[in-house]
């Protein structure tokens, strides 16, 4: 390349010929005299131009490679990076600290920052029913660990493998996991799968407690853009030039927090990324239950026919919290570790639990829980749109999801930032969950709040969204003044 033969090194300097040649070059690529994703000469023809031995050239391509300058393929090459990957750095530290928001009474407030549904709709007969059940049919072995392995109880396994085909997923018992929730589900899988200085993909926002894993294992996290349908391939793309993933954790359906769920064209991108540069995919399934549409999105674990994705299903939001159970569906390559992981983090999940948690799923009970559970949400999601559309698209905009708990708004320019707006909301009795509490520095998400219709009633929707407008108008007046 001509416009290598401009590179100077000066052989008496202090400074190693490595480190200036590098420095040379990547003046060039800060000048945009190299393009991203351009081809650096062969090593050896660099060399014999500049009059340097070929580990000098070696050297200034590693240094340029750590500084992320430069990204390198084995058999093709070393190529210029795209200097916007340096808005993708790296996260190694925890992005949230809950304390100030722990510390509101939320007990005398409109609550849309609980995610939880109301205790009143937790299936407890029917839960009684199958927990007497259980107790007349096995007496004291309801509490052993007979007839449960490393995976879980076996009848349940099957059940859920059963459910699954309803859902389009093929799942055998074999690589079934249960877990004691969606949490623990993520840290073990860390725990099998990461070690300290590995690299992760998140969705940017994401859920905090998936961090706190990654983290937990000493390894780093590369936040990735949403779109309206999905994760940034076109930034996914560049990432993988530069970095290689353990995995990339995402939310297809009803993203928390954004509420949004994948097209059919990004899941099948992401998927063949997965095959083509050998990472897995964690795909958490927490809120796919909450559609409120006719045509129910389908999970990216349904198109998985090469085995990438390690899905993840809690039952917490659609059953009741206190369950703490779960499930994995884990790709062969994986399941011994994950496993492993498993019983050295608890031995089993509950036997009691799983033994009643069979016998209701094998009756007619969870499928009306859900379509009742739907038509309640439903209702609250019409409500909170339309109030939303009357009376707060002066002050917000947000993309309408047909699912979910929430609604992901991103404040106008009319407003100040969400601390602010927080505040002053929780003096008027109303609380809400900040932006910044799912990112680590990304300033356009911190002008977002989520309010979730979870566990607030209708009279509260309304009077809520009426005291967020009152106080939208305040502040709007004051920043005028």
């Amino acid at each position: 390349m001509d416009i290598f033969n401009n590179v100077k090194l000066d052989k008496s300097s202090n400074v190693p010929l490595y480190q200036q040649l590098a420095e040379s070059i990547l003046n060039l690529i800060e000048q945009r005299e190299l393009a991203p994703d351009t081809k650096l000469p062969p090593i050896r023809s660099l060399a014999a131009s500049l009059g340097v031995n070929s580990v000098t050239v070696v050297n200034a391509y590693k240094y340029l490679e750590s500084k992320k300058a430069v990204y390198s393929h084995v058999g093709s090459g070393t190529f210029v990076a795209d200097p916007g990957l340096n808005d993708n750095k790296p996260v190694t530290r925890s992005l949230l600290s809950r304390k100030k928001l722990d510390s509101i009474d939320t007990e005398h407030c409109i609550n849309f920052a609980d995610t939880s549904v109301s205790v009143e709709l937790f299936p407890v007969s029917q839960f009684k029913n199958c927990f007497n059940a259980v107790l007349d049919r096995d007496k004291g072995d309801a509490f052993s660990y007979s007839d449960i392995d490393a995976m879980g109880y076996k009848p349940l396994r099957r059940v859920i493998a059963q459910r699954l085909e309803e859902e389009g997923i093929k799942a055998f018992a074999e690589r079934i996991q249960i877990i004691s929730g969606a949490q623990q589900g993520l840290d073990i899988v860390s725990k099998a799968m990461l070690n300290t200085g590995d690299m992760v993909f998140t969705e940017k926002p994401t859920y905090y407690g998936a961090l706190g894993a990654i983290f937990s294992r000493g390894a780093q996290a590369v936040e990735i853009p949403l779109e309206h349908d999905g994760i940034n391939i076109d930034i996914l793309k560049k990432l993988l030039k530069v970095y290689s993933p353990k995995f990339i954790y995402v939310m297809t359906r009803y993203q928390t927090p954004t509420g949004i769920c994948y097209s059919p064209q990004k899941k099948r991108e992401l998927l063949e990324l997965a095959y083509r540069h050998n990472f897995y995919i964690i795909e958490e399934d927490n809120m796919g239950d909450f559609n409120y549409t006719d045509i129910k999105p389908v999970t990216l674990k349904a198109l998985d026919y090469r085995n990438r994705v390690i899905y993840i299903k809690s039952f917490s939001k659609i059953l009741m919290p206190g369950l703490r159970i779960g499930y994995m569906i884990l790709p062969k390559a994986v399941s011994q570790a994950v496993t492993s992981a498993k019983y050295s983090s608890d031995i089993s999940t509950s036997g009691f639990i799983q033994r009643a948690f069979e016998l209701y799923l094998q009756s007619s009970e969870h499928n009306s829980h859900i379509n009742r559970m739907c038509s309640i949400f439903s209702e609250k999601y019409k409500l909170i749109t339309s109030l939303t559309d009357e009376k707060l698209m002066s002050y917000f905009s947000y993309n309408k999801t047909g699912g979910g708990l929430t609604l992901w708004l991103k404040l106008s320019d009319k407003l100040p930032d969400t601390r602010v707006l927080c505040s002053v909301l929780t003096e008027n009795g109303v609380v809400v969950m900040p932006g910044n509490l799912f990112t680590s520095d990304d300033e356009e998400i911190k002008r977002h709040i989520r309010l979730s219709f979870a566990n607030v009633t209708n009279d509260n929707i309304s009077n809520g969204i009426s005291i967020i407008e009152d106080v939208c108008k305040q502040l709007y007046t004051k920043c005028k003044l």
